[in-house]
Parts: structure tokens; C-alpha cells; sequence
């Protein structure tokens, strides 16, 4: 049994092992090198300096975090679209869902984001406190808080910041994360303060460690209006409740072992191209000067020669790097292809076919299933009745990429294997000619143009 709030449970723990690997990647080179000997490891009989000058000089290679970025740039591909039975009053509020600034557009990006990087991610939907120290309230009726400013608002709960849960009946009776909260020191500064934050239906709690950091304790409370917590979970690579396997954790894998065989291609490189001078001599007294400005007395049937890298281990170090980021270039491009997904139910079925959609495809489906439910709990805290509905409008085509599908289109075009016409429509599906032209305006303009400079 344990009162300490700031424990984890065994499913955040093991979580965890997954965004150890994760999370270096995301943030880039300098995170990695912090990561040190759990991804980079120590040679043996490497010496503790030698290791560190390496892992300095390491660089990544940001396949991992260059596709949960694209990735998620194709799911943000057009802006998401608020139902027309959306409240006015909630629409309004999706212009500021923060309270910072940020447009729910804008905002649901770094959500999907960071949910695709590590198979999860929460919300909390807040609402300012709307009663005193004493208790009483400070507003008398809704009006008067929406005239105050009071209004419910977001907040992303990062994987990482979760301690722990509780389930009760089938739902959610106890959440915990930790959270810094930013307080003012003296005059100018300001210091950040651990705390855990508690939500159960109806209550929160936050506890902090006291002076001498020996034990947590609690340190605010509060009720709110809602007989449930109000938290909202997205996730991407669900094995449970509210917990997760990262969907690309392969790429991430592949990813490491590049960043580790970068790591010994570099050094290799760096042996290789300082040659060895060795001497071949009996006279124990020798000593060998090497300057330009200088010249050496060798002994009586004495030699010195250079010996240098063959060059072997570099070009199968190159080859095997290449191999690598072929292979991460597959496991990304898994998220785009499709896969038969039955229809949900047995009118359904007998309506339409079996649809071909992408996990991609199928997780931008439910991530506007979890901002639906995130509206839903602002309605709740307002009093709106049906929050309603959002719609994504992402891009899952997997031979998007123009620097690639572009050339095989052209060369198929030249081949006469494809039509003029379906290479317009090609094009224009790609972005590279404008939705403003049509094909036959467009051939009839081809045609009063004459021939091409060139062709007689």
C-alpha cells in the first residue's frame, strides 16, 4: 500500500520503456547525446573521454521525427471543418481553445502529433475556479461568469506526465499526472514547482513536496461541475485502457540502430583518414622526427613506411547506412497503406462494401471522434447539449510525394502508357496545377498554342 500520489503503476511504467526511445528522437541530435550510453553504448574497451568526444560528435539522421511530422502534415493537409451542429457558443470558443492564443486547428496539430509519436495522448478540458478560499461562490448565475471571462478550456496532458489511473465500474474514478506550475520568486524571478495533480469525478486535489522535499502533501483542492473526469484520450497504437504502443516503433528502432552505425561509420572515417607511420628498425635509440622542415637520418638497413585504411569496412559501413534508411523509409510508409476495413455494422454492410482505408486514414477518423468528445465536455461544463461533430479532411494518398511519383508519371506519359488527360488530373491531384483549370479549356488551349519551340 502507498500514499505517495507521484508513484507510477506498472502500465505507466512499462510505457515508459517505449518513450525512452521515443522521445530522444523527437527531440532531435542534442536529445539523443543527453540519452548518452542507453542508445549510443560504450566500446569496451572504449576509454571514458574517447566515448564522450564521440558521442559529441554524433549526429541523427531524424527519420522518426521527420515522419510523425509528415505524417501528421497529411492528416492536417486541409483544416479541420466544426460540424454544422456545433454550438455558436462552442465555435466561438474553438477560436481561443487555450486560452493562449491558439485556434483549434492549429492546436490539434501538436495533439496528433505528439500522440502519433508515442501511441497516446490526453486532454484535460479545464474550467476556472469559480469559488472563493471560503468556499462561496464568486458568480451567481452562468451569465455571470461568461461576462466574467469564465469559460472551459484545454489542456494537453503529455504521456509522459501521467503517474497513474483507476477504473471503477467500467470507467475512470481516479487520474494523475504530474505538472509545473510556474510561480513567482521575489521581485523579477520566477521558479517552477513540481506538483501532482489528482481528478476523480467532481473533485481535484494537488499535492506538493513540502520545504525540505522529504514528502508530498496536499496542497489545493476544488470541486467541479461535472460528474466525471473530464479528460479525453487519443490514441493511435491503443492496446488498453489508457495505454498504448507507439505505431511506428519499428522506424524507431531502425532509427537508433542508424544513429549507432553513424556513430561508428564517423569514427571509422576519422581512423581511416590519419594513416599510420610505423618503423622498422633494430636501433632501440631511434627516435624519429616528423616535420616538413626537417629531414630524418633512418638506421643502417632501417624502414618507415605509411599504413593506410583499405577502405573495405567504409563502403560496407556506407552500404549497410543505406540499407538502413531504406528499410525506415518502409516502416513509415506502412501508416499509408490501405487495408480492408469492414463496415461497423450489419445495415451498414448490406448498404455499402467493405471500405479500403489506411491506419493513417483510420486514425485521423478517430481523432475527430476524440475532439467531438472533447467538445462534448465543454458543452457539458456550459450547458449546451450536443456538442457535436468535426470533420478531418487529410491527405492518405500513399503516392503523394511529387519528387517521386512525378517522374514515373512524365515518363509514362512520354511512353504513351498514360493519357494527356489523366496526367492533368495526376497533376492537379498533387497541387502542382491549380483546381482553378479545367482539362477541356486546357486541351483547347494546347491545341490554339501551336507546336511546341523546338518541334518541327
Amino acid at each position: 500500500m502507498s500514499n505517495d500520489p507521484s508513484q507510477t503503476i506498472p502500465a505507466v511504467d512499462a510505457m515508459r520503456e517505449d518513450w525512452a526511445i521515443v522521445a530522444p528522437l523527437m527531440g532531435g541530435t542534442k536529445a539523443m547525446r543527453a540519452a548518452g550510453r542507453a542508445l549510443l553504448p560504450q566500446y569496451p574497451a572504449e576509454e571514458d573521454e574517447t566515448y564522450k568526444e564521440r558521442l559529441r560528435l554524433s549526429t541523427l539522421l531524424p527519420a522518426y521525427a521527420e515522419t510523425v511530422n509528415n505524417m501528421t502534415s497529411r492528416v492536417f493537409a486541409e483544416p479541420l471543418q466544426l460540424g454544422d451542429d456545433v454550438p455558436e457558443r462552442l465555435a466561438e470558443l474553438c477560436q481561443d481553445i487555450d486560452l493562449a492564443g491558439s485556434d483549434l486547428n492549429s492546436w490539434s496539430v501538436d495533439l496528433f502529433r505528439h500522440a502519433l509519436s508515442h501511441g497516446l495522448c490526453h486532454v484535460l478540458v479545464e474550467y476556472p475556479r469559480t469559488t472563493g478560499e471560503n468556499g462561496k461562490p464568486l458568480y451567481r448565475t452562468k451569465a455571470d461568469e461568461a461576462k466574467a471571462g469564465v469559460r472551459p478550456y484545454v489542456v494537453i496532458i503529455k504521456p509522459e506526465q501521467v503517474l497513474g489511473w483507476r477504473i471503477d465500474g467500467g470507467k475512470l474514478a481516479q487520474f494523475r499526472y504530474m505538472e509545473s506550475i510556474e510561480e513567482a520568486d521575489g521581485e523579477f524571478g520566477v521558479k517552477s514547482v513540481a506538483q501532482v495533480r489528482v481528478l476523480e469525478p467532481g473533485v481535484w486535489r494537488t499535492y506538493r513536496k513540502a520545504d525540505n522535499g522529504s514528502a508530498w502533501a496536499q496542497h489545493d483542492e476544488g470541486t467541479t461541475s461535472l460528474g466525471y473526469v473530464p479528460l479525453v484520450s487519443f490514441y493511435t497504437g491503443r492496446t488498453g485502457f489508457l495505454t498504448a504502443k507507439p505505431p511506428l516503433l519499428e522506424l524507431a528502432h531502425l532509427n537508433v540502430k542508424h544513429w549507432q552505425s553513424q556513430s561508428d561509420q564517423d569514427n571509422l572515417l576519422h581512423v581511416a583518414r590519419v594513416p599510420l607511420l610505423f618503423t622498422f628498425t633494430d636501433d632501440d635509440q631511434f627516435q624519429l622526427v616528423i616535420s616538413s622542415g626537417s629531414a630524418t637520418r633512418m638506421p643502417k638497413d632501417g624502414d618507415a613506411k605509411y599504413v593506410e585504411h583499405t577502405g573495405a569496412a567504409i563502403n560496407a559501413g556506407r552500404e549497410s547506412l543505406q540499407d538502413l534508411i531504406e528499410e525506415m523509409r518502409m516502416a513509415g510508409a506502412k501508416l499509408l497503406q490501405k487495408e480492408k476495413q469492414q463496415t461497423k455494422t450489419a445495415t451498414q454492410a448490406n448498404e455499402e462494401a467493405a471500405q479500403e482505408l489506411s491506419p493513417l486514414a483510420r486514425m485521423a477518423n478517430q481523432f475527430a471522434d476524440a475532439l467531438a468528445q472533447m467538445l462534448q465536455v465543454m458543452s457539458d461544463y456550459l450547458g449546451l447539449g450536443d456538442g457535436g461533430m468535426v470533420e478531418m479532411r487529410g491527405n492518405f494518398d500513399q503516392d503523394w510525394a511529387p519528387e517521386v511519383s512525378v517522374p514515373q508519371l512524365l515518363q509514362m506519359a512520354n511512353s504513351g502508357k498514360l493519357s494527356d488527360e489523366t496526367l492533368f488530373a495526376e497533376m492537379q491531384r498533387r497541387g502542382i496545377i491549380s483546381d482553378e483549370y479545367d482539362w477541356p479549356d486546357e486541351l483547347e488551349r494546347i491545341q490554339n498554342q501551336g507546336p511546341a519551340l523546338g518541334v518541327i
